[in-house]
């Protein structure tokens, strides 16, 4: 079962962050910079924390994995916004 989480990262070291943001693109589409919202299954969502885990420095930086529910569920919804529209990526395959 795959659930939607958003994912947002403070890094304080730039080449750090770049690795974070780097290796957050394989699990999600980014909403602003460090923010990401992935739809994850168990296995999924233990790979990226196992990916980003060695990448960030655990006295100084953060990462929050926050679990909004199914993908189309009602939390999907709940995403509020101020300003710019917040526009949901459309998905689809591409094979290289």
């Amino acid at each position: 079962m795959r659930t939607t989480y958003v994912v947002v990262y403070d890094v304080s070291d730039a080449k750090r962050l770049r690795l974070v943001h780097r290796t957050m693109r394989g699990f999600g589409d980014r909403i602003q910079y460090s923010v990401f919202r992935c739809e994850l299954n168990t296995m999924e969502r233990v790979l990226l924390e196992a990916k980003v885990s060695p990448l960030i420095h655990h006295g100084e930086d953060q990462v929050l994995i926050i679990p909004l529910g199914p993908p189309g569920g009602h939390n999907d919804s709940a995403i509020r916004c101020l300003g710019r529209p917040y526009v949901e990526r459309e998905r689809c395959v591409v094979v290289v």
